[in-house]
């Protein structure tokens, strides 16, 4: 393609409408392009130390040279080429000012063959620019659709789809299990990202991603693609095993009976894509107890605890019952807690039973300890709720003397007891804090117990950088005897290195607590 050499101006618009619309990019693009081969002509012929710009009309086709001068208070040596001074400009335009341009109309260029194809190159490039430009912002807004295409080639277990429009990159780690394509294989997967790239935009599929499983259900369910049936979570083991929980608020329709389908045609056809992949389809409910029952089937779940400041959950299960709820290498149980994004403890009925009488024989002999009493008091004491020194200190005394046995004299001492131990206790902590030194602020950290932090700071954990420089174990090791969980643990050294980054390293750091860095 060359400009000006063979070409009448109402030709030079039709190969730009030709152009834009072979290649789907706007024709304005392509006669910006065009504008700036002839520029670049421009430049090559006049000098590039000039501002030379092209215009062509829009209309008629007509190309239009010019030079621009600015027009500045005093020349510089690099930009001469480029600027008059005042008294100059006023010379050819005697209303000039400082910042006015100077335009002059230069004579049109005479394309020879080295600036024909010079020309022609300017113009690919700009076209092949626009229409990357163009793929990018279309699949840019197609992230998160399930498309289909064809495998173009394979390298290492990598297969670039040809999507029509654009190629796109599905990597091995994103295929499901045991799953192979070979060149020419037509295949369905996620957009699950789209980037910018100098070469074009790069598209990266899945069929391992979740919501892969969530957009084929839409596909295959008229009522979710309605909007009447709404995925509420997806959890997945690609290739295995799959938990879907879905919700409708119109009480006539079953979500569950829905998505399965007549003889489960709905269900199969997903589960055909996913190759083979059980699906779990279960009901969702605003009740969290129920839906970690139904999260856990096939396995029965007798008692559910929620342990809410610490986001955990507990479910109890029949003994016979504990492989079925952690499922073979942990599947159940994980994508349970992937499906609710909550960590779930799978206990039997016999282990909840004996913690349980662990916790209660603790506790009363935290009560016997420290308030001087016998075992049948602490005991009762246990029985009644209480399970913190505070609880009993601050109770009023009406309500501890309804505990049978318990009257005012009683009462009134246990009250007074618990008052005085933790008064002592505080005294004692105060105390070490001025002996050991340590800051305020550790006391602050969410995770730590006074216990922990007089443990720590007797050997030599004073402050908030000294407690964010420890690794997880190290803290637990630390902490002796002391219980502290490694969560809780993890947890605390993260908090005490907030202070180090901005809330876009915050992330970052979380990664790192684990290992000492």
């Amino acid at each position: 393609m060359s400009i000006g050499v063979g070409y009448s101006r109402v030709e030079l618009l039709h190969i730009a409408d030709t152009v834009a619309r072979e290649k789907s990019i706007n024709k304005e693009d392509v006669i910006a392009a065009m504008e700036q081969a002839v520029q670049r002509a421009g430049r090559a012929k006049y000098g590039i130390e000039h501002d030379i710009r092209a215009e062509i009309d829009r209309k008629t086709g007509e190309i239009v040279l010019k030079r621009y001068r600015a027009v500045v208070e005093q020349t510089t040596e690099e930009e001469e080429a480029q600027q008059l001074t005042l008294k100059e400009a006023q010379r050819i335009k005697p209303d000039a000012v400082i910042g006015d341009f100077i335009v002059d109309v230069l004579p049109p260029v005479d394309f020879g063959r080295i600036a024909a194809q010079s020309a022609k190159q300017v113009i690919v490039q700009k076209v092949r620019e626009a229409e990357r430009e163009k793929q990018f912002e279309e699949f840019v807004d197609r992230a998160g659709e399930v498309v289909n295409g064809v495998v173009k080639r394979v390298d290492f277990g990598n297969l670039t789809v040809d999507l029509g429009r654009a190629e796109a990159l599905l990597r091995r780690d994103e295929l499901i299990q045991r799953e192979t394509f070979k060149q020419g294989d037509r295949i369905r997967a996620y957009i699950y990202d789209v980037r910018k790239d100098p070469r074009g935009p790069q598209i990266f599929l899945s069929r391992t991603h979740p919501q892969f499983m969530a957009k084929l259900f839409m596909q295959e369910v008229p009522e979710i693609y309605d909007g009447i049936i709404e995925i509420k979570s997806v959890a997945r083991d690609p290739g295995s095993r799959a938990k879907i929980c879905v919700h409708t608020n119109d009480p006539t329709i079953d979500p569950v009976g829905s998505c399965v389908g007549m003889r489960g045609s709905r269900v199969q056809a997903v589960v055909t894509e996913l190759q083979g992949e059980k699906v779990d389809i279960i009901p969702w409910t605003d009740d969290l107890a129920s839906l970690v029952v139904a999260a856990l089937k096939p396995a029965d779940v007798v008692k559910v605890v929620l342990d809410e400041e610490r986001n955990r959950i507990e479910a109890i299960v029949p003994d016979d019952q504990l492989s079925l709820a952690i499922g073979r290498r942990g599947q159940n149980v994980r994508l349970a807690s992937m499906l609710l994004g909550l960590d779930i403890d799978i206990m039997t009925e016999s282990q909840e039973s004996e913690r349980r009488m662990e916790e209660v024989k603790g506790r009363a002999d935290l009560f016997k300890n420290a308030l001087d009493i016998d075992d049948v008091i602490a005991h009762l004491l246990v029985a009644e709720g209480f399970a913190e020194l505070e609880e009993v200190a601050y109770v009023p005394l009406e309500e501890l003397m309804e505990i049978e046995g318990f009257d005012e004299e009683v009462a009134a001492e246990l009250i007074n007891r618990a008052q005085t131990f933790l008064e002592k206790e505080e005294q004692e902590f105060t105390n070490a804090q001025t002996k050991l030194g340590f800051s305020e602020d550790l006391l602050e950290v969410a995770g730590l117990s006074r216990a922990v932090v007089i443990k720590i700071a007797e050997q030599g954990v004073k402050t908030l950088d000294d407690l964010g420089d420890l690794a997880t174990d190290e803290l637990v090791e630390m902490a002796g005897d002391v219980t502290i969980t490694a969560k809780e643990a993890e947890q605390a050294i993260m908090n005490a290195r907030a202070h180090w980054f901005t809330d876009e390293q915050e992330e970052e750091a979380a990664t790192a607590v684990a290992t000492h860095v």
